[in-house]
């Protein structure tokens, strides 16, 4: 599989919120109810939130596309308590791209950024009962603890996975 790869700019917020609207849903109907997937939706994904996330909290988001067409993206920055540590906040793929490699090539691109900043740690959050925890598990992610956090009237009921990164060669 080839993948091309982009740093998202203000721009591509569209293209962004056009892509999650193919994947949101499908992602989280099994784990959450309708409300709440709709609620954190636009909470995360409104022009206003992903333009604070790019520019106020400093994610780079990296597009992914296929053919030229975009399939995912993904959104990391450096840790401010620790400049060796990033965060990756989302990493999505479209359904229909899910199992080919897609998910995993993206964070391969996203920890060669890491990298390349000077980065020796990875960490994410992900929902108790979402199954793409194995994903992460089978490309080196281990839990290091359980967090619960508020977004509004709701919950995230989240694991924290962390990887130690290290240069290939």
């Amino acid at each position: 599989m080839s993948l091309e790869f982009k740093t998202a700019t203000l721009s591509d917020i569209e293209s962004i919120i056009a892509l999650q609207e193919q994947i949101w849903e499908p992602t989280y109907r099994a784990i959450l109810d309708q409300e709440q997937i709709t609620y954190m939706f636009q909470a995360i994904y409104s022009q206003e939130a992903l333009r604070e996330q790019m520019t106020v909290e400093k994610q780079e988001f990296i597009l992914a596309f296929s053919n030229l067409k975009l399939t995912g993206f993904a959104a990391f920055s450096r840790n401010e308590a620790d400049d060796e540590r990033f965060k990756l906040h989302k990493i999505y793929v479209l359904p229909t791209e899910q199992g080919k490699g897609t998910g995993r090539l993206l964070l391969e691109e996203v920890i060669r950024r890491c990298l390349a900043a000077g980065g020796n740690r990875l960490y994410l959050n992900v929902n108790r009962y979402n199954k793409a925890r194995q994903f992460y598990e089978r490309l080196g992610f281990k839990v290091v603890r359980e967090e619960d956090i508020p977004i509004g009237p709701y919950w995230m009921n989240d694991f924290v996975l962390e990887k130690p990164l290290v240069t290939q060669g």
